[in-house]
């Protein structure tokens, strides 16, 4: 039978939806899962559960000061989330209204600045900022936190919801498997022979829409843009000659590499993804996976559970919702092998 939207739901109790981040990054809780074995770990054990010669990929994206608040001149209150940054001075966003806005509508932002609405496409608006948008966002935006985490972004939040190795602007949600890495975890890992290296995958909203169909043979991905370096490319071939694993650090860099492998051979280069991962997809580059615990019937939740088993993902969530971890962007994660590349 096809897999419905059913098979990828779950109990979870509200009080495991981790709202703040740890005083420490690494001391996360790691559930590791490789074939039927489960075991409980600290993400600080990374560098003993890795073998010299792996290379981990990591996702640079940083997160944009993606949502601004205004008013139209009707006076109507306006909430902005901005998707992506095509160039220049213009972006593509979410507006959220009592009325949608038409082409040509101002909105008042609370910067004092305005806004134009160029038009609409599909579910987004085309909007004017004034100036360079990237600068624009950086100065008076505000940092977009998940839908489920309950308070304003705070000051502690502008340096935990990024990644330490986060470069590239680009995001409008973080890449939260790389968040529980610390300067003092990468360093020991690369005094244990584990290589590293960077793809970028800019995170759109569409990450926490959810799968309407409940057939997902009918469900359309959101695309997001990436790149993946030529010397990147590299190393992962390297890896490979010399018996390494890949190790994608997070779904977004699961599917920059994997999107860049469709047609056969990795291919370095950049372009749009709309890849959706589920259960019977044919995995090319990456042998493990690091992954924060996803939001019940999510596309995210569906590629790790075509990565490590549908079966075995069950019974790991079952495993942490009893056992008491932490959920979703501020929350713990999993070290996942790829069920036909399990020990």
């Amino acid at each position: 039978m096809p897999l419905t939207l059913e098979d990828f739901d779950y109990p979870l109790p509200p009080e495991l939806i981790a709202q703040a981040p740890l005083a420490e990054r690494s001391a996360s809780r790691l559930l590791v899962l490789a074939g039927a074995g489960l075991a409980d770990r600290r993400f600080r054990d990374l560098p003993e559960l890795l073998r010299a010669g792996d290379l981990l990929v990591m996702n640079d994206s940083r997160v944009l000061h993606a949502r601004l608040y205004g008013r139209k001149d009707t006076g109507g209150h306006v909430e902005v989330l901005v998707e992506r940054v095509p160039g220049g001075d213009e972006v593509l966003a979410q507006v959220r209204a009592s009325k949608a806005p038409r082409a040509g509508t101002i909105l008042h932002l609370e910067s004092g600045l305005a806004a134009r609405v160029l038009g609409r496409e599909g579910e987004f608006y085309r909007l004017r900022l004034p100036g360079n948008a990237v600068e624009f966002l950086e100065r008076h935006g505000r940092l977009p936190l998940p839908p489920y985490i309950a308070h304003a972004a705070e000051a502690i939040d502008e340096e935990r919801y990024q990644t330490v190795f986060a470069r590239e602007k680009g995001s409008v949600a973080a890449p939260t498997a790389g968040l529980h890495f610390d300067d003092p975890l990468l360093a020991r890992l690369a005094a244990a022979g584990v290589g590293t290296a960077r793809v970028t995958l800019h995170v759109g909203a569409g990450t926490f829409q959810p799968v309407r169909a409940r057939n997902l043979a009918e469900h359309r991905m959101h695309r997001e843009h990436y790149r993946l370096p030529a010397e990147t490319a590299a190393a992962i071939r390297e890896t490979r000659a010399r018996g390494g694993r890949i190790v994608a650090v997070g779904t977004t860099s699961l599917r920059t590499l994997e999107s860049a492998a469709l047609a056969g051979d990795l291919a370095p280069g950049e372009g749009e993804t709309g890849l959706f991962v589920t259960p019977g997809f044919r995995f090319r580059v990456v042998d493990l996976l690091i992954t924060n615990f996803h939001l019940p019937k999510s596309t995210l939740l569906m590629l790790v559970a075509a990565f490590g088993g549908l079966d075995e993902m069950r019974a790991a969530y079952r495993h942490a919702v009893a056992a008491g971890y932490r959920f979703f962007s501020y929350g713990d994660a999993m070290l996942v092998h790829r069920k036909e590349a399990s020990p």
